[in-house]
C-alpha cells in the first residue's frame, strides 16, 4: 500500500477554482500575499497522516516507541501536534531539548542523541527528565555517570553503534559505516560494556542505537542494521550476562523529490524490520527486543513547501536562461550543500505548460546559489509565485542570516486556517544580539 512519503505533494494538494495551488484549504498565493516570501508552509493533515502510517504499519509488533527526528523542522507548534499523535521525540541539543518540555511533550517518551553533548547539555536532559540517553563515546559515558551521580539519579542509556552497513546515498548524510564521527565500533563495545557494569554505577544500559544514513531508498538494509543488533545483543548476553531489551534503529526513510524517485513505503519497512526481529531474535538466543524508530524527513518532508516570488532573469548569450527568487541558499542550503534536487511548480499558473528550460537561482551573493538547474518551466514573470514541493526538512532547521537577510517566517495550514508558527525575522532581531564595544561607540 502507498504512504504519503512516496507522495511528491501534501496529501490536501489541489488547484482550486482560481487555477491557483492551494494546501490544506488554504490558497498558496493568498499566503504569499498575506504572509510574504519566502514562506515555509506546512500542512497539518500530511503530518498527522504519515504520523499515522508508521504506527499502522508496525501495529502488529507490540513493542515499539516513535520517536520523531526533531533535526529535521522543530518548533513548538510540531511538538504539540506530535505529541498528540502519541510520537516522544530524538532531541540532539540543549534547544530541542528546551523546544519539547516548553511544548509539553511527555520527556520520558524522549531520547537524547548526539556525538558531542557538553556538560550543560546533559545536566538539562536529566534535570527535565528525558527518558534515555544514547551514549556516543567513552568521554560521555564519563559525564553522564558524573551528572546523573551529582543529581542523585540512575539513568536509562543506549550504546550507539556503528554497524558497519552502508546506505546508497550521499556520503555526508551516511552515518552507519564504519568510517564515522558516530557511536561506538563494535571492537570498542565490551569496553564500554566493562565500564558500565564495574564503575559507572548511575548508567542502566538497557540496549543498542544505530543510524544508517538518510533519505534510504533500500529496505534490505533495515533487516540487515536488527540482524547486527541482535547479534551482538547475544553477545553480551551471553559474556557478560546482561539482558538487553531495546534496539533503536534510527529512522533515514526516503520521501519523493522529483518524479523520478522511488522510495519505499512505510509498510515495506515495517515488514522487513519485524520479520527481521521475529528471525534473528530466535537465532541469536535473545528476547524480543522494544524497538525505537525515528523518523523525521519522510514525516515532515512531503508535509512541508517553499513559496518564492519571481524577481529578475538573465540570458546568457547562448547559454543558460536563469531566473532569480527572493530567497535561496539561505532558507533552503541543501542544493548547496549536498547537490538536491527539488521540484517546483508556479502556484499562481499550474496549468500553463513548460516551455523553456531555466536555473532557477537565489538572491545570495555566491555564485553556487542555485535552488534547481534546467528545469523545464513555464514563462516566468516577474511577481511569479513559485511553490518548491517537500522542502519542509532540513530547510529551515538549516537556515542562516547569510547576507544578512531575514529568515522566514512559517505558517501551518489547516481545514482552510492558516497559522503563523514561526515569526519572520525583523531587522530588529536580526540585530539584537549584536553589540558595539564602548571604545567603538559615536
Amino acid at each position: 500500500m502507498k504512504t504519503a512519503n512516496q507522495s511528491l505533494k501534501p496529501v490536501t494538494t489541489k488547484i482550486n477554482d482560481k487555477s491557483h495551488i492551494e494546501i490544506g484549504g488554504c490558497d498558496l498565493v493568498e499566503l504569499a500575499q498575506q504572509y510574504g516570501t519566502p514562506l515555509y508552509v506546512f500542512d497539518e493533515k500530511t503530518i498527522r497522516t504519515i504520523a499515522r502510517e508508521y504506527k499502522d504499519a508496525f501495529k502488529s509488533y507490540p513493542k515499539v516507541s516513535m520517536l520523531y527526528a526533531s533535526k529535521a523542522f522543530m518548533t513548538k507548534a510540531i511538538v504539540r501536534i506530535l505529541d498528540e499523535e502519541g510520537f516522544g521525540f530524538d532531541m540532539v541539543s540543549g534547544g530541542e531539548i528546551y523546544t519539547a518540555h516548553s511544548a509539553g511533550a511527555d520527556m520520558k517518551k524522549c531520547l537524547f542523541n548526539g556525538n558531542n553533548k557538553s556538560y550543560d547539555e546533559l545536566q538539562m536532559a536529566v534535570e527535565l527528565g528525558v527518558g534515555l540517553v544514547s551514549v556516543d563515546n567513552f568521554l560521555e559515558l564519563a559525564l553522564l555517570n558524573e551528572v546523573a551521580k551529582s543529581n542523585g539519579k540512575t539513568i536509562d542509556i543506549l550504546l550507539r553503534v556503528t554497524p558497519g552497513i552502508e546506505c546508497h546515498t550521499h556520503e555526508y548524510i551516511q552515518t552507519g559505516h564504519l568510517d564515522s564521527k558516530f557511536g561506538f565500533d563494535l571492537t570498542q563495545v565490551d569496553d564500554a560494556v566493562e565500564l558500565i557494569v564495574d564503575e559507572y554505577k548511575n548508567l542502566n544500559l538497557v540496549g543498542l542505537h544505530a543510524h544508517i544514513g538518510s533519505q534510504i531508498f533500500e529496505t534490505s538494509i533495515y533487516y540487515d542494521e536488527v540482524e547486527v543488533l541482535l547479534k551482538e545483543i547475544g553477545r553480551i548476553k551471553e559474556k557478560f550476562s546482561l539482558n538487553l531489551t531495546h534496539i533503536n534503529l534510527g529512522g533515514g526513510l526516503g520521501i519523493k523529490y522529483t518524479e523520478d524517485d522511488c522510495p519505499p513505503s512505510i509498510n515495506e519497512i515495517a515488514d522487513k524490520i519485524i520479520s527481521s526481529i521475529k528471525e534473528n531474535s530466535t537465532k541469536y538466543n535473545v528476547d524480543e527486543p522494544e524497538i525505537h524508530i525515528e523518523p523525521g524527513r519522510s514525516i515532515i518532508g512531503t508535509s512541508g513547501v517553499t513559496l518564492y516570488t519571481v524577481g529578475s532573469s538573465k540570458q546568457v548569450p547562448n547559454g543558460k536562461k536563469y531566473v532569480a527568487v527572493d530567497g535561496g541558499m539561505a532558507d533552503n542550503p541543501r542544493p548547496s550543500l549536498y547537490q538536491a534536487v527539488y521540484t517546483a511548480e508556479v502556484a499562481n499558473r499550474p496549468w500553463d505548460e513548460p516551455v523553456e528550460t531555466v536555473t532557477i537561482a537565489g538572491r545570495f551573493c555566491e555564485s553556487g546559489d542555485i535552488l534547481i538547474k534546467d528545469v523545464k518551466m513555464p514563462e516566468l514573470k516577474e511577481g511569479d509565485i513559485l511553490c518548491f514541493y517537500d522542502t519542509g526538512a532540513y530547510g529551515y532547521s538549516m537556515s542562516s542570516n547569510y547576507n544578512r537577510v531575514l529568515k522566514p517566517a512559517a505558517v501551518l495550514v489547516n481545514n482552510s486556517q492558516s497559522d503563523i508558527i514561526i515569526d519572520r525575522e525583523s531587522y530588529e532581531h536580526l540585530v539584537a544580539s549584536d553589540r558595539i564595544p564602548d571604545r567603538l561607540k559615536v
